[in-house]
């Protein structure tokens, strides 16, 4: 509705992750190149990580255009909250293995009888997963066993695991100590700073079709303040642009000011950040008796250990 407006021909801020707006920061482009070497050079294991909005299904989009466009078999997961038969038919059904298979020993022979047969034709297979810190430590084990697949000089399935933050933290539990350690390829995706911020509109506004030498569709002020209310996610830029612009187009403003874009954060209560529950002083006093109480007990002997504490009715 407001692009003739804006003088642009594509919404320049939808949050779908449309490869054509990929804006390539060096630690964007260090990702991508990461994840395709690892694939074409057949490493195994390649996991990126990064916050809720830093881009990573983006990347996973502008991979597998490239691995498309080189050849590479590929299956795709966007949703891992799967048992483990509904996960393999998944990547069987994506790699275009079909059945019917009555068990699972029967779909890991498709798979290998299918990667042996692409390894032969000198094809590599890859299997990418996204939102894997959602993957269960059981489905882990699974997908690190998978790597066992393999000739005498390589593997024949490349995994690709992206994820948020939480995923590093369940790669380093001692459970999965054995796929960490197979682990070839790791690198983590950051929120803008405050110049690529303003670069990743800029960008997304020409790419859109913003016309050259019109009067700019932000402030300077204004692209500080997206950069400021968004905390650097691009998918918070997004979201923040978009709303501007549909606000400007409704008032018939050229350009959008910084005091607009604080409106319109605070509208989507992007202002608002959780503080931390503060404990009264009452609170606090009955905390510190419970404890020399139970010190006391300690001392002498007259807590049973065989029975749960009540803790103001809260069993421990």
């Amino acid at each position: 509705m407001y692009k003739k407006f804006y003088g642009v021909t594509k919404n320049p801020f939808e949050i779908s992750p449309d490869p054509y707006f990929f804006h390539g920061t060096p630690r964007h482009l260090e990702a991508l190149a990461n994840l395709y070497y690892g694939v074409r050079r057949e490493k195994g294991f390649i996991v990126v990580t990064g916050e809720v909005g830093t881009g990573k299904t983006l990347l996973i989009r502008c991979l597998m255009k490239e691995l498309a466009a080189g050849g590479v078999n590929f299956g795709y997961v966007f949703n891992p909250l799967l048992s483990v038969d509904d996960f393999f038919n998944c990547i069987l059904h994506d790699l275009g293995i079909s059945g019917p298979f009555s068990s699972k020993g029967q779909m890991l022979m498709a798979l290998n009888d299918a990667l042996l047969k692409s390894h032969k034709e000198g094809k590599i297979t890859a299997l990418i997963i996204d939102e894997s810190q959602n993957l269960s430590s059981a489905l882990l084990e699974e997908i690190r066993l998978l790597t066992n697949l393999e000739t005498t000089d390589r593997k024949l399935l490349q995994v690709v695991l992206v994820g948020q933050p939480e995923l590093d933290l369940k790669l380093d539990s001692p459970d999965l100590r054995q796929l960490k350690q197979r682990i070839a390829l790791r690198c983590a995706l950051r929120p803008f700073d405050e110049v690529e911020s303003r670069a990743y509109v800029v960008k997304r506004l020409e790419k859109a079709g913003a016309p050259a030498g019109a009067p700019p569709v932000f402030s300077s002020a204004a692209l500080q303040r997206i950069h400021a209310n968004s905390r650097g996610i691009p998918r918070l830029i997004n979201v923040i642009c978009e709303n501007a612009l549909i606000s400007g187009y409704a008032r018939q403003i050229r350009t959008i000011t910084a005091e607009m874009i604080d409106e319109v954060a605070k509208d989507l209560r992007l202002d608002v950040e959780a503080a931390p529950l503060a404990a009264t002083a009452s609170e606090i006093a009955e905390a510190k008796g419970l404890i020399r109480s139970l010190l006391r007990l300690l001392k002498t002997n007259e807590i049973d250990s065989s029975r749960p504490l009540n803790l103001g009715g809260i069993e421990k």
